[in-house]
């Protein structure tokens, strides 16, 4: 017999995201406010901005093109970002991991714990700039209703990533690399405000293989009509990358606070 507790504890995780949510009541508004005010932004400024100037693109006028596009900007904002910043700052100022591991959690329960709960919260803000785009012209559809665990699926990836970075810097002004050489890069060729189509060769392939693209792909799909095995070919790489970021986020974190 073993005393070492069962990988996956559902009690242990659970423990992980009550803390998150009781927290959570503290600040919910200027996260809430930082989370989907931005993306809104970026809707309204592209969407009637250049909108003026472009009435339809790849086949959606530009308001819809946008507005499903933007939902993988508010899921990448309100994943990434607080799982980088907030995961840094829990294990290296304030300490609070260490306080967490000494319970009956070990790493692996803790990032998932961590990873479900900004996931959680992906998947609510993520569907506001649909709301938004619906006050502005955007047809409802069934299919919106999809969108909230599509967000999910991809804040879990992205909330995985960001504990990963986290893991891997020694000091939080190297996010700002992160953010410039990899986050921006991604953000822009993920089809979110343009077609990959105009782009050239090299960017294409670079977009194909960006879990952002599938995001807005899926999504796009999810509100204006799903397209077969081609959206299982988005889930697919979506949870791929979700799934990888996540092992790679608990092997590095366990280096960090354990080994």
């Amino acid at each position: 017999m073993t005393n070492e507790p069962r990988r996956l504890d559902r009690a242990a995780v659970t423990g992980v995201l009550v803390r998150e949510v009781v927290n959570f009541s503290s600040y919910w508004r200027a996260t809430t406010f930082s989370s989907t005010v931005e993306p809104t932004v970026y809707l309204l400024a592209f969407g009637f901005g250049f909108g003026a100037l472009v009435s339809e693109v790849a086949g959606y006028d530009y308001v819809e093109f946008v507005g499903t596009g933007t939902v993988a900007t508010a899921v990448l904002f309100s994943s990434v970002f607080p799982a980088m910043f907030g995961t840094f700052i829990k294990y290296s100022f304030q300490r609070t991991y260490d306080a967490i591991l000494a319970a009956p959690v070990d790493t692996e329960e803790l990032v998932t714990g961590e990873a479900l709960w900004i996931a959680t919260r992906a998947g609510v803000y993520g569907s506001v700039p649909l709301l938004v785009a619906m006050v502005f012209g955007l047809d409802p559809s069934w299919g919106m209703l999809t969108v909230p665990p599509i967000a999910f699926l991809a804040g879990f990836g992205w909330a995985s990533a960001g504990i990963l970075i986290a893991a891997l810097m020694k000091s939080i002004d190297n996010f700002n690399y992160v953010t410039s050489i990899v986050l921006t890069p991604l953000f822009l060729v993920a089809g979110t405000y343009f077609p990959i189509s105009e782009l050239p060769e090299w960017a294409r392939v670079a977009a194909n293989v960006n879990p952002l693209y599938h995001c807005v792909e899926l999504v796009r799909h999810a509100v204006f009509g799903f397209v077969g095995w081609t959206d299982v070919f988005h889930v697919a790489v979506i949870v791929a990358f979700g799934l990888t970021a996540w092992r790679l986020a608990i092997r590095f974190m366990t280096r960090r606070l354990v080994d």
